[in-house]
């Protein structure tokens, strides 16, 4: 099975990190298509004198990674291909090496069919030099695509260019691949006006032919998107007007949905129960001035969870600088961080016995660090005042900044949750502040770096099951040991409406499909939420965190 995904836009580092989990945790073939911010970037062999002037001068990143070739340049209107297969040995090869030289040379043959497809002929190898080049046997030779791989133990990673409508002056500041006096090119230099769109349908029905040999499983973020899709403080401008709503539904290919009056089926029906221990949890809340997310994002659960003495804090207050387009808290200029709240988070622990406690966090896009650094001293206060005390954490994704996930990681939590929320084709829609391959770099990640991760899909918004299936195979491949699913219940008018109601049998489906894939531990049901039944979840996912960790170790 081929799993190919349209990405958008990514920071590269984020894109490695994705790259290095589908490597170290993924069975099947993988093919990420995406561009990135400008950047340079430095292959293992790569001399620095080819970088020309100050990247940062040019408005790009400088980073090293652990490629094949010399510097090279990724930006805005070039595609950019990551396979990330396994690949079968040299024949006639006792070790089962694959064959570097032979996938170079499919992966140009790809690229030379895409080209042949697109209207542009005489595209073809540069006999010393790898890559695609137009008019290769001519005076002037130009390189239209580029390739960079890594393969170990039979699996590959990093890939290809293909400039469609790059800036061709960006690599004025470099000399490109270490290669002296060639011309680089694009679709468009060479009159072939494309749009990326129709590159990648041309890249991915060519890879399905080569790689794709057990099926296909395409799917795509938005192709468009608009500044005002965001909330005003994702786009730097502090609070404001609350993001559009409709205009991001259609794009989506979003209905109206169902009416707000609609009546729940009776499998939503929470029943109320508010016994001594609810009476407890709430008594202990109030009296430390904390907020749950049980309470602010109207979870109905909370009879259940807090009668078993399960609850989630809520730190960093209880206004988000987001504007997610099914969530219940509140948007609006956050209060300052209150460097008291990890002690009163650790004493609500203590008081309630808690074994297993979980602590969540509003967006703090206003921080520089997003609220690291909070989440890292809550962790370290709950441990230090309750030693046997499990420690989960569900936090944003830190605007991307992956330093800042360092700092989390660093305070060990035991669990670390990251939601991807919903499928590809919905997170502009969804949470048009976030974004799919940023949440898949998050628990990448923590996952690389041997923690037990978490994920949850909110379901019934206009997403397919088999948009369900796609995205937790991608879970699954990157690392995820426990995800949630949960049927989405509208909280107002202002909220996405909802799509349908999903049948408790279909919850059930989807547990077979991650429990199938590999996921540890998939809860799934109507009324699941991020940390419904957490304490029991911890403990599958914990168990295969230690059977992935072992077997990394001694591969």
């Amino acid at each position: 099975m081929l799993h190919s995904r349209w990405l958008g836009r990514v920071p590269y580092r984020e894109a490695l990190e994705l790259q290095r989990a589908l490597f170290a945790h993924g069975r099947d073939n993988h093919l990420l298509l995406l561009e990135h911010p400008h950047v340079y970037t430095l292959g293992v062999r790569a001399d620095r004198a080819n970088v020309l002037v100050p990247p940062a001068s040019v408005g790009a990143e400088l980073v090293k990674t652990d490629r094949g070739g010399d510097v090279t340049y990724h930006g805005p209107g070039q595609l950019v291909g990551y396979p990330i297969l396994s690949l079968p040995g040299k024949r006639g090869v006792a070790d089962g090496m694959a064959d570097t030289v032979a996938y170079v040379r499919s992966v140009e043959q790809l690229l030379i069919d895409v080209l042949t497809d697109l209207g542009l002929p005489g595209a073809g190898r540069l006999r010393e030099f790898p890559g695609v080049w137009i008019d290769p046997d001519g005076s002037q030779p130009r390189k239209i695509a580029a390739i960079g791989v890594r393969l170990s133990r039979g699996r590959t990673m990093h890939g290809f260019a293909l400039n469609v409508s790059t800036d061709l002056s960006m690599f004025d500041h470099i000399v490109p691949c270490g290669i002296v006096g060639k011309a680089v090119t694009s679709l468009h230099a060479e009159g072939i006006d494309v749009s990326m769109e129709m590159v990648v349908d041309r890249i991915v029905a060519r890879a399905a032919e080569q790689w794709g040999h057990g099926g296909l499983d395409h799917a795509a973020v938005a192709w468009r998107h608009r500044p005002d899709d965001l909330s005003p403080f994702s786009r730097g401008e502090g609070p404001g007007e609350p993001v559009r709503l409709r205009g991001r539904l259609a794009a989506a290919g979003m209905a109206d949905g169902l009416a707000i009056s609609t009546r729940k089926p009776e499998w939503l029906r929470a029943k109320a129960s508010m016994g001594p221990e609810y009476v407890q949890m709430k008594r202990t809340v109030r009296d430390l001035g904390l907020v749950t997310v049980c309470e602010d994002a109207g979870c109905p659960n909370i009879f259940e969870c807090w009668a078993d003495g399960t609850a989630t804090f809520m730190i960093l207050g209880d206004r988000c600088t987001r504007a997610c387009g099914f969530c219940l808290v509140d948007t609006s200029k956050p209060r300052p961080a209150d460097e008291h709240e990890p002690g009163r988070v650790a004493e609500a622990v203590a008081r309630l016995h808690l074994t297993h406690a979980v602590i969540t966090m509003v967006a703090r896009d206003d921080l520089a660090d997003g609220g690291a650094a909070a989440v890292a001293a809550t962790i370290t206060a709950v441990r230090r005042r309750n030693p046997a005390t499990a420690v989960e954490v569900l936090i944003s994704d830190l605007k991307g900044h992956l330093d800042a996930l360092d700092v989390v990681l660093a305070a060990r939590p035991d669990v670390l949750n990251h939601n991807v929320e919903t499928v590809p084709r919905l997170q502009r829609a969804v949470r048009p502040s976030a974004g799919y391959a940023r949440s898949l770099a998050v628990l990448s990640r923590a996952a690389n770096a041997g923690f037990t991760v978490k994920s949850g899909l909110v379901v019934g918004m206009g997403e397919t099951d088999d948009e369900i299936a796609s995205t937790l195979a991608d879970l699954a491949a990157v690392g995820v040991s426990i995800v949630t699913i949960g049927q989405y219940l509208r909280p107002t008018t202002h909220h996405l409406p909802v799509a349908r109601w999903v049948e408790p049998e279909q919850f059930a489906t989807y547990a077979e499909m991650g429990q199938h894939l590999g996921i540890a531990h998939v809860e799934a049901s109507p009324l699941t939420r991020s940390s419904y039944h957490a304490r029991q979840a911890a403990a599958a996912g914990a168990a295969m965190t230690t059977v992935a960790t072992s077997a990394a170790a001694t591969s």
